[in-house]
């Protein structure tokens, strides 16, 4: 999605929502211009190399026309408004820029056998999370004028018991957590490569008229 958006010839990039820098070090490797990096966390800043700015996504410290990439990843899912931030994305981009994302859909969760997705829906709303966030995404930007290109996520990985360690993270009734611990057991020693749980993701290049 990257080298659809052009990376290696933009100038200015934003990495929104960049956390401990996990990818903003391949933003900067793929490209010859500048890549700041935006989180609103502090303490996030002390493993991301300079220029890094501590920010809202709600409220983007930048004038206008300032980037001609933007790149986020998960962020729009723990956003209470992301219209807001559509708004602020588009007003930061040059005319022609374009904004890389990925967004989740818990919505489209494929399991098989075990089955977890209610649980992900009703955790993620509960912290504040959209679990659908990825299925609004197309029309919030079609909305403010984005000329938009979807992908889905296009294969399947093999399960990873990691993805509980995530899940019992966010806030779960002690059910859900007896449920979860079960599920966690099964999938370690009964179902082995017969398991599938896919995730979808939405892959957008939005571009600025």
């Amino acid at each position: 999605m990257l080298r659809l958006a052009e990376i290696a010839r933009r100038k200015r990039v934003l990495d929104l929502g960049a956390g401990y820098g996990a990818i903003t070090e391949e933003l900067r490797r793929r490209t010859s211009g500048i890549v700041i990096a935006l989180d609103r966390l502090k303490e996030a800043f002390a493993s991301i190399e300079k220029p890094a700015v501590c920010g809202d996504a709600n409220q983007l410290p930048f004038h206008n026309a300032s980037f001609d990439l933007v790149f986020s990843q998960n962020v729009l899912l723990w956003i209470q408004a992301p219209e807001f931030v559509v708004g602020q994305v588009n007003r930061i981009l040059i005319s022609g820029g374009v904004w890389v994302l990925f967004e989740p859909d818990y919505g489209g969760m494929i399991e098989y056998p075990l089955e977890t997705s209610k649980i992900w829906i009703d955790a993620l709303t509960r912290a504040g999370g959209d679990p659908y966030i990825g299925r609004r995404m197309p029309s919030l930007l079609e909305q403010i004028g984005f000329r938009i290109r979807i992908e889905l996520l296009p294969h399947l990985l093999p399960p990873s018991t990691e993805r509980f360690d995530f899940l019992e993270e966010l806030p779960l009734t002690e059910e859900e957590r007896s449920k979860i611990s079960a599920v966690r057991t099964h999938s370690q020693s009964s179902f082995g490569e017969q398991q599938i749980s896919h995730l979808p993701y939405f892959l957008i290049i939005a571009e600025r008229r």
